[in-house]
């Protein structure tokens, strides 16, 4: 059988640097040809159809469920299955939801750009739409699907980003951070279910006989899951960036104390920790410099969670003793319909495809703790707006003109595969490391003590008992 490489691949590395530890890229040697994309017209009513779906929170069990890689043929054409099950009808909602927009915002060429990119991820699918993957050839193609809607996608956020601060005149700035909320949510999970099947590809026994390789051994990732995640070593690694970034900007670094249970590992997605953490520490080390307290050690502390949760007291996120809903996932479509006077039509229901987080799932809380001098009143109630929407004209004109950043401790790239310095000045950090945290039932409180510093908790589910996934599967 001829192994098809999809042209994208070709052109760009489509994986980010999470997935790219587990997953090989693609070069031209590997490739027998590649063929463009088949591609089906998207028409009004394939839209409306597939946005009538409920769509259901997803959890870190759906994406273990299919078993620890290497893979099988049939564990790997259901895993392609489920990933075609969900994708469409998660497009065609987000299709609707920037259609729901105000026409004028809407219209703007960025934010159009973004429109026909859905369009297009959706064209890509439909001719698998009401169908079933049943052999190996088609899973290949199947996979080229998924690594053409990831490459497409990889500049969503900055290019939205640029979109609402032109039009900004035709929408308010509460508008602009709830529409973007909700939106960047539900592209987490869209990007996660396609890398997810990505990586699972990459690493099944039918892709290493088709290149004849060989496995490299056990392995503790399922996908882009790491199943022995040690949060302490992401720390690490992200306070050596920050850290690097800081003295260049300042020529000081403060130092960072890792104490509480450094060696826990649990089951989660190393790229999201990373994002999060790195967003983190670079609010903490830009106040402890700037307030000239860089000889006090930013202090973070890893905790297990209790695996009764029921038994959880004192600061925290609030969220962690509840199960992931609609909303903390974005699904709910509440932030598009307001501009139209529609309720959401969506709402969990129960599902045998999508299992429950089981509120025992064991997980860790982070707290990282700075002597920065603290939040200030006024910018407080603040921190979980995308900033951008407070910018005054001659720093709207500036991030225009310039396309980067304002402040080098800005400058990192997110995990929605954004470019360096894309999203630099804009504000994203923290309230995107939220919808990072709350995607899978964790979350993020910040406690400031003005004058003084600040308190950051940091909660995250795993999947679970990974004995009970590997059981089954």
């Amino acid at each position: 059988m001829a192994y098809t490489c999809p042209p994208s691949m070709l052109r760009t590395h489509i994986l980010r640097r999470g997935v790219s530890r587990h997953i090989p890229i693609i070069t031209a040697r590997q490739c027998r040809h590649s063929h463009p994309l088949h591609t089906k017209n998207v028409t009004d009513g394939d839209i409306s159809k597939l946005a009538a779906k409920a769509l259901h929170p997803l959890t870190l069990a759906d994406l273990v469920k299919h078993g620890r890689p290497p893979l099988s043929t049939p564990q790997l054409l259901t895993s392609a299955n489920f990933t075609l099950s969900i994708l469409p009808a998660r497009l065609a909602h987000r299709i609707e939801s920037l259609r729901n927009l105000p026409f004028i915002v809407v219209s703007n060429p960025h934010i159009s750009k973004i429109h026909n990119n859905y369009i297009h991820s959706l064209s890509t699918l439909l001719p698998w739409a009401e169908r079933e993957i049943t052999n190996l050839e088609d899973e290949i193609k199947f996979t080229e699907v998924m690594a053409d809607l990831v490459q497409t996608h990889s500049n969503t956020i900055s290019i939205l980003a640029r979109g609402f601060l032109e039009a900004r005149k035709y929408i308010s700035p509460k508008d602009v951070t709830r529409f973007l909320d909700e939106h960047l949510r539900a592209r987490i999970g869209t990007r996660l279910i396609a890398e997810q099947h990505l990586a699972l590809h990459f690493s099944s026994q039918p892709h290493q006989e088709i290149m004849h390789e060989d496995s490299d051994g056990p392995s503790d990732f399922i996908g882009v899951i790491d199943t022995s995640l040690r949060p302490a070593k992401i720390v690490q690694q992200c306070d050596n960036i920050v850290g690097e970034i800081c003295e260049l900007k300042y020529g000081v670094r403060p130092h960072v104390v890792i104490n509480g249970e450094p060696d826990y590992t649990f089951a989660h997605i190393p790229v999201h920790l990373e994002y999060i953490i790195t967003e983190l520490l670079k609010n903490a080390f830009r106040a402890t410099v700037e307030r000239g307290m860089e000889r006090e050690a930013i202090e973070v502390t890893i905790a297990p969670l209790p695996e009764d949760s029921g038994s959880i007291t004192g600061t925290g996120p609030s969220n962690i003793t509840r199960g992931i809903t609609n909303e903390d996932q974005g699904i709910t479509d509440l932030a598009s319909r307001s501009f139209t006077g529609k309720s959401s039509s969506t709402s969990p229901s129960s599902d045998e495809t999508i299992r429950p987080l089981a509120l025992s799932t064991p997980g860790v809380t982070i707290r990282i703790r700075d002597r920065g001098g603290g939040i200030s009143p006024e910018n407080y109630a603040h921190i979980w707006d995308y900033s951008f929407t407070t910018f005054n004209e001659d720093q709207v004109s500036d991030t225009l003109a310039s396309g980067s950043g304002m402040d080098a401790l800005s400058a990192f790239s997110g995990p929605g595969g954004d470019g360096q310095n894309s999203l630099a000045g804009l504000g994203y950090g923290l309230p995107l490391g939220r919808a990072y945290a709350e995607y899978f039932g964790g979350g993020i409180a910040v406690q400031s003590l003005w004058g003084w510093g600040t308190d950051v908790y940091l909660s995250l589910r795993g999947v679970g008992k990974m004995e009970e996934f590997e059981d089954r599967a």
